[in-house]
Order: structure tokens, then sequence, then C-alpha cells
């Protein structure tokens, strides 16, 4: 059958299909994201070998639901805070797919991953599509890491790459490739970096892991608005999906997973970035209230849950009279309109009034925080700081506040409370629990938000 090249259009925002470029999204309202997408109209080819055959056709095997349980092998990378987010390592065979932005560290992380791999007598290859490798051995040496038997390649040809590979005796337990959106196949006539190379570049890497057993890790750059770029598809493709997390002007990274499947989703490891590379952060709670001034209004702690982990983190709110005739509303580290959602609702079920008022939260450290469980601490800081009334220096805050102005119920109490507590705090201020006997902690239970002006006054 003759290959046909044919082209449509595709949204990079939702992933709708379209036969003719137009300047708006359908089904997302987006505007300018459809990109031209050649693909071939030839079959692929069957993968699988069957006896049976209906109407030259394999026929479909099934297999039972009790079937025999697959043990996966982990190969555990040394860096404890990397591990924890993969679920305990990074499992043979397995697709890794890390995003964040430029500058961040990624390069520097995947660089320690594999010299700390290759130390361990285990074989790691490193292919980098951007740097040359001069370059990335003047990084090594920055980062102490020369004295190790890490392979390098700069390399772009997919087919190059992966034809290298059959021809060696000992495979690698683990291939590094920086960056996806560099890497092209010669199946594909487009250029690097467009929708049909990306999704023909990651088939091709998936079926290679699987076939082979080897684990593969790839850098993916992101848009100006966070995500990954290139089609969604390709985060489906892949077995795990790590996000690269920091703001540049602080010193602290995270790293967060968002698909995992071999381990749990929103784990975070937590690092800081030094002049030798990236450090562990072993107690991260201790590390992001260490300078934290306790007589000061609007400054709380918030104990806060990343995937299983409980993280001690302050939030600081300042509260002014607006200098223009429309108040602002600025947020670092937190959804700006759950900001808004909460002085709402502080001022129809409390009465404590913000209009006229410019507002500024902070998360303290560059951390982002997703966890509805901060909804209590941000009502604390903002009322201490309107009120200019400090909070006990030895309380920490938790719950969710519904827009009736109730205190909800979040999970994983008793972390939160055992981190409080592990670190010397003496109070903690949550909706209503039944769990007094387990922790020598003081606890303040409210059912709604009513009365936080009495417990400030208190």
């Amino acid at each position: 059958m003759v290959k046909l090249l044919q082209t449509s259009y595709y949204c990079n925002a939702c992933g709708s299909i379209y036969k003719k470029w137009q300047g708006k999204c359908d089904s997302c309202g987006a505007w300018n994201t459809l990109e031209e997408d050649k693909f071939s109209n030839a079959k692929p080819k069957a993968t699988s070998s069957h006896k049976r055959e209906v109407n030259g056709i394999p026929a479909l095997k099934l297999q039972p639901i009790s079937g025999e349980d697959i043990e996966y092998p982990r190969l555990m990378v040394g860096i404890d805070e990397l591990d924890r987010v993969l679920g305990g390592g990074i499992v043979s065979g397995s697709i890794i797919l890390i995003g964040g932005d430029p500058g961040i560290g990624k390069s520097t992380l995947l660089l320690q991953t594999a010299a700390s791999v290759a130390k361990s007598k285990k074989r790691c290859i490193y292919i980098s599509g951007e740097e040359a490798i001069s370059q990335i051995r003047m990084r090594a040496r920055r980062l102490n890491l020369i004295d190790c038997d890490l392979e390098l390649a700069a390399e772009t040809n997919l087919s190059i790459i992966l034809n290298g590979f059959k021809n060696i005796s000992q495979k690698p337990d683990l291939l590094i490739l920086d960056s996806i959106q560099t890497l092209w196949t010669e199946a594909v006539d487009s250029a690097p970096g467009t929708v049909s190379q990306l999704r023909g570049v990651v088939q091709d890497l998936v079926n290679f892991a699987k076939i082979y057993d080897i684990s593969v890790i790839l850098v993916g750059h992101v848009t100006k608005e966070g995500q990954i770029a290139g089609p969604r598809v390709v985060e489906h493709m892949v077995d795990t999906v790590l996000y690269f997390e920091g703001d540049r002007q602080h010193q602290y990274r995270l790293l967060r997973a968002v698909k995992n499947r071999f381990g749990a989703i929103d784990e975070i490891g937590v690092f800081e970035m030094v002049e030798t590379g990236l450090n562990q952060v072993v107690n991260p709670s201790a590390l992001f209230i260490s300078e934290r001034s306790e007589d000061k209004s609007g400054s709380v702690i918030f104990a806060g849950i990343e995937g299983t982990r409980a993280i001690l983190t302050e939030i600081q709110a300042l509260v002014v009279p607006a200098a223009y005739g429309t108040p602002r509303r600025s947020v670092v580290g937190w959804d700006s309109a759950r900001l808004s959602m909460i002085l709402a609702i502080l001022e129809a079920r409390a009465g404590i009034n913000f209009s006229g008022l410019d507002v500024f939260l902070n998360v303290v450290g560059g951390i982002k925080i997703n966890d509805t469980a901060a909804d209590l601490a941000v009502a604390m800081a903002l009322t201490s700081g309107l009120l200019n009334i400090p909070i006990r220096g030895d309380t920490v805050f938790f719950g969710e506040i519904s827009l009736t102005g109730d205190l909800r119920s979040v999970r994983l109490p008793q972390q939160r409370l055992k981190e409080a507590q592990k670190l010397g705090f003496m109070q903690a201020v949550t909706p209503n629990l039944s769990l007094k006997s387990l922790f020598n902690i003081e606890l303040c239970m409210m059912s709604d938000i009513t009365n936080l002006v009495s417990y400030l006054k208190s």
C-alpha cells in the first residue's frame, strides 16, 4: 500500500483534531493553539503473533483476572527523595517523563541521577540532544561527578540511538534522553518538536523500552502555562510524569509526581540548589519554618500534606489600605481564585470586611500549595493581618472552609498532627476530630469560622 501523507490540525491545549486550520478551538475555546500534524494512512503492522486467525486477522487472546502476579524489579537510584517520588525506585522497562521551567535544574538532577546509578555498578547512558559532550563534562566537573563510569553521547536521530543498542552485548539499566523535543525519527516527515514527531518518537521509545526491558527517562520542555509541551497523548503513553518545580529566586526545588503507574501520585521530593548541585532536604518542615518570627501578625503555620508526606509551611498575609481605586489581590504559592473565595466567605459569614484594602498572600520558601486544607490557615493569616494581632507561635492550622463558613474534615489528620508534635508545636486549630487521646498536643476544634476573631483576641 502506498503511504500518503495527510494533514490535520491538533489543539495542543485539549487534543481536539480538525481537518483544517482555524484560529479558535471549538472544544476548549483557546485561541491560536492549533498545530499542523502530518500522518501516514498506512496501516500499522501487527505486533502480536497468534495461531488463530479470523479472515486473516489475529484473534483476541483473553486472560483471567486471577492470573499470576508479576513482580516488577526496581532500580534504586540512590537519591532518596527521587526514589520516594518514584514509589521505591525506577521500575525496569518503564518510561519516565520529567518537565520543568528552563534553568530550574532538570539536567543537573538527571546528571546526578545518572552518576549515582553508575557508581552503584549499574550501566547508565546519558544522551543529550541540546549539549555537546564537552559541555556535559564541564557540568560534571562542577558537580564533582567526573569519577564514575557514566557513558555519554550527543545525538538527535532516534534511529541511530536505538540501532546502537542492538549491537551492544550488555544492555544499559538506565537510559536518559535530554530532551524529547530535540529527537526526531525518519518515519515522520516533519520537524523535530512538532506534534507528529513527538508522538512518533515516544511511541518508538515505549516499544523499545518494553521489548529490551530498559528503563528510560525523558526530559520535556514546558509551555508558558507550565505544561509539558506537545500533545497530552505523550503523557498518557509514558508510565510516570514528574514535574520539577520551584522559584529560581529561591534555592528550594520540588519534584512532584502527577502520574505514576507504579506508585502514589502527588508525592514530592524536596531539594536545595547549591553551587555543587542539588542537595536532598531530609526534614523540609524544619527548613521552611526555621526563620519565622513568632511575634508578627499575619504569619501562621500550615500543616499540609504533599502526597503521603506531612510538611509544615509558613503562610504570610499583609493587609493595607488600597492606594488606588481598585484593591489589589496578589498571591504567591497559592490559588488566586481560592483567595477571592476565602475573602468573600470571611465577609459574608464572619463579618470581616476586606473591601478597599490591598491583600498580599505569600507561601514562604517558594513552595506551591494545592491542599484545600490550607483554607483555615489562610483565613487566620488574613484576619490576623487585618486586625494586627499576632498568633501564638506554637500553633498550627489546617481545615477546609465551605461556602457556608463551616469547617470540613481533611485527609490524613494524624500525619499532620504527628509532624507538628515532632517539631515542638503545642496547639493545633482544626475541624472537629476524634483524636484527642492519640497526640500530646492541644486540639482547638472549630465547627465554623464565625469565632476566628474571638480566638485571636483570647
